[in-house]
């Protein structure tokens, strides 16, 4: 790695002789945060701002928002797995059939749903640290591919970035050493929480950069670092939680996200960088309230069409849409059992959503084990969810 000094921090020795290596030491985020934002970037901060309270403000009126927001977190963790290779689809981590997680793909984003799920809960009770940061990264690689990797633990010796096989002196990105890597962990903690004459949005894409330059873990920083997104918004009181999916365009521009994270450790450019992040964040925003206008609308329609045309089992009929919300792809037995309804009404009250053209059925010719899709629904989260 070869760096133009421009501020951002500097290239450590380490060992001697045939085993000397460099490691990269960044430059603390409190002697950076005074940045000098072009027009367009203040005006793009602006509007990603005001956009994240249109959807802030939409979620107090939104009936079941509560429903869109467990879909929002899932197709976060997709999205943001998908950035790193991988394989799976919306459907698949909604699929019931995938319940024992086969699938290693599968465990990944149901993994990354729970860690989201838990680090949101935990930030009710624990600020921002590097201490919900390990319990976080535990919940992540429980199960997983990565879970022999020290889950919940700081790295303890040198880790790298590169092409798959290459060594240490190969590598196009060295993270800092275990000392150094420690000193900025624990001043890029004292920023997020004590750092308050910064924009929460510039402060957000500093914090990204920072844990993704310090690399603590042996696995799962990318996903880690991109739910920091979030947890920070949450953090300056932004975001009231894991409210929409800031991976979006982080995914659909990867290389141009890997690019700009190093181009700010080799050139220091803090400013490119959250321009880059404040359009990414501007463009998944609107995305996410262009996905809830939808929702609802869909919702208003298909609860109008159950009271006009179900007459006495309208009543479940609302309350299939209701767990269709939730759970997307069912079966009768699934249906019965969480509604607490007979087979045979199932059986009817699934038909009876089939010719309304709200649930369709995934394989038409099946005729046992039917699985059901809601798939106006699907349609609008699948949006961008497809893998790389």
């Amino acid at each position: 790695m070869k760096i133009e000094n421009n501020g951002q921090g500097f290239l450590r020795k380490n060992l001697t002789g045939e085993l000397e290596y460099s490691s990269f030491v960044p430059t603390p985020l409190s002697r950076v945060a005074a940045l000098e934002l072009s027009s367009d970037t203040v005006k793009l901060l602006s509007a990603c701002s005001r956009k994240i309270g249109e959807l802030e403000g939409m979620l107090r009126f939104v009936p079941n928002a509560s429903m869109y927001l467990a879909m929002y977190v899932r197709k976060e963790a997709l999205l943001s797995a998908q950035i790193e290779g991988t394989q799976c689809t919306f459907d698949d981590i909604l699929d019931p059939s995938n319940v024992g997680l086969t699938r290693k793909d599968v465990s990944d984003v149901v993994a990354y749903v729970k860690a989201t799920e838990y680090a949101v809960k935990r930030m009710q009770t624990l600020p921002l640290c590097a201490r919900l940061l390990k319990e976080t990264h535990e919940v992540l690689l429980e199960g997983t591919r990565g879970q022999e990797k020290n889950p919940g633990q700081m790295r303890v010796s040198q880790n790298w970035i590169g092409p798959a096989g290459c060594t240490l002196r190969d590598a196009s990105f060295v993270p800092p050493n275990v000392d150094d890597m420690a000193d900025a962990l624990s001043e890029m903690e004292a920023f997020v929480n004590n750092e308050h004459g910064i924009d929460p949005i510039v402060k957000a894409a500093l914090v990204h950069y920072q844990f993704e330059t310090i690399h603590p873990f042996l696995d799962g920083n990318g996903r880690i670092g991109r739910l920091l997104i979030t947890l920070s918004l949450m953090n300056d009181g932004v975001l009231s939680g894991a409210v929409f999916y800031p991976s979006y365009q982080l995914k659909l521009r990867r290389s141009e996200y890997y690019a700009m994270l190093t181009k700010v450790r080799e050139c220091g450019a803090y400013t490119e960088w959250v321009e880059f992040f404040c359009d990414c964040l501007l463009a998944s925003a609107e995305d996410a309230v262009r996905a809830m206008e939808l929702l609802v609308n869909l919702r208003n329609k298909n609860a109008s069409l159950i009271n006009e045309e179900m007459g006495r089992s309208a009543g479940n009929g609302q309350r299939l849409l209701e767990l269709i919300e939730g759970n997307p792809i069912v079966d009768v037995n699934f249906v019965a059992e969480q509604l607490e309804i007979s087979r045979t009404t199932a059986v009817k009250l699934v038909k009876s959503f089939c010719d309304l053209g709200i649930l369709a059925q995934l394989e038409a010719n099946k005729q046992r084990y039917r699985v059901y899709l809601y798939e106006d629904y699907l349609a609008i989260l699948r949006r961008g969810g497809d893998p790389l």
